[in-house]
């Protein structure tokens, strides 16, 4: 109560004097707790300061836990970029083209003899005249011997073909092979898709271009006695380091080739067709989702939340050790007055 009353007096100067002639004349209105201005007032002040120092210390300890808070964030967001550095995302993307480059069909025919090549629109091929007959060729081709890249001792014989180009008008190729015998019970023909038929064309080293690509790309089947239809898609992967490699996937289907020819035969024919499936080339590389610049966002905003946080924390403090220095002062003015 005395201190509440020394405040009084100290917000209100020109009634200091006032009040010490109230302390000294009446003191017991002011020592006494009945007295009716030690029972209204002082307490209502008194309150207010009380609750004034509880309200900064709970913005105290909110801006401390709200400091913990930045804290914690700032660690999960650098453990979630290292971790997103770790994993990469795969990306597909698409892009459409009217022409490919032609790629290049390279068979392993064996013992077979090529009989006929040609290349059709539209889908549209027509009726065989004179099957497992020798026809016209109008594909480009090119013969090839090499030794296998995986004994070095083995020699291949590759016929290579140049594959449709047109994707808008359906362009695809057509190819009879005959077979007169073989020494197994099945008869297949080995065949392998490369991205470009030019590229062989203009290389210098063709055994080494054909060794090289078949150590690359997956090689496939097609059998006699049917007609295989192959579609084709074109796959590109963007690696690490900044090459690109391009690899086909391909759709087949097999249907059975019914064989008119008016006497028996013991030779086996193939009949073999190359399309594209869609104009889509697909493009396929790993990115890191995460982006360093929007981290460096997130780190400055958490940290001058931070720092304002404790600036604040700092006033905070710094005020409550002001109002009790000021408290105290206060306190011993009043001891001063009273005695």
């Amino acid at each position: 109560q005395l201190s509440e009353d020394v405040e009084r007096v100290s917000e209100n100067p020109t009634e200091e004097r006032e009040g010490e002639m109230e302390v000294h004349e009446d003191s017991s209105s002011v020592i006494l707790p009945d007295g009716e201005l030690g029972t209204t007032t002082p307490s209502l002040r008194f309150s207010k300061t009380c609750l004034k120092n509880v309200f900064s210390v709970i913005l105290l300890f909110l801006y401390l836990l709200l400091m913990a808070v930045a804290v914690f964030l700032v660690y999960q967001t650098i453990s979630d970029f290292r971790e997103k550095l770790k994993h990469p995302v795969m990306s597909v993307t698409y892009k459409e083209v009217s022409l490919y480059d032609a790629p290049g069909i390279a068979f392993y025919p064996g013992k077979a003899q090529l009989l006929s090549c040609k290349h059709h629109y539209y889908d549209h091929i027509p009726p065989l005249i004179n099957p497992g007959q020798p026809g016209d060729i109008e594909c480009t081709t090119q013969r090839i011997n090499y030794t296998d890249p995986f004994t070095n001792q083995t020699m291949k014989y590759a016929l290579v073909v140049q594959g449709p180009r047109d994707v808008k008008k359906r362009e695809l190729v057509f190819l009879q092979f005959h077979l007169n015998e073989t020494d197994q019970d099945f008869s297949a023909i080995d065949y392998l898709l490369f991205s470009s038929f030019q590229e062989f064309v203009s290389s210098p080293e063709k055994a080494k271009f054909m060794k090289d690509c078949e150590s690359s790309y997956s090689s496939w089947k097609f059998s006699g006695g049917f007609r295989t239809w192959v579609k084709m898609s074109l796959v590109k992967t963007k690696e690490e380091d900044g090459s690109e490699t391009v690899e086909f996937k391909q759709e087949t289907s097999v249907v059975n080739y019914i064989d008119q020819r008016t006497k028996p035969r013991s030779d086996q024919l193939f009949f073999v067709v190359f399309e594209w499936k869609d104009p889509f080339i697909q493009t396929v590389q790993d990115i890191i989702t995460a982006n360093p610049w929007n981290m460096i966002a997130l780190l400055c905003g958490i940290f001058l939340a931070l720092f304002k946080a404790a600036d604040f924390a700092k006033l905070s403090v710094k005020w409550m050790i002001k109002i009790r220095r000021r408290h105290l002062k206060r306190t011993h003015q009043v001891t001063n007055h009273i005695s």
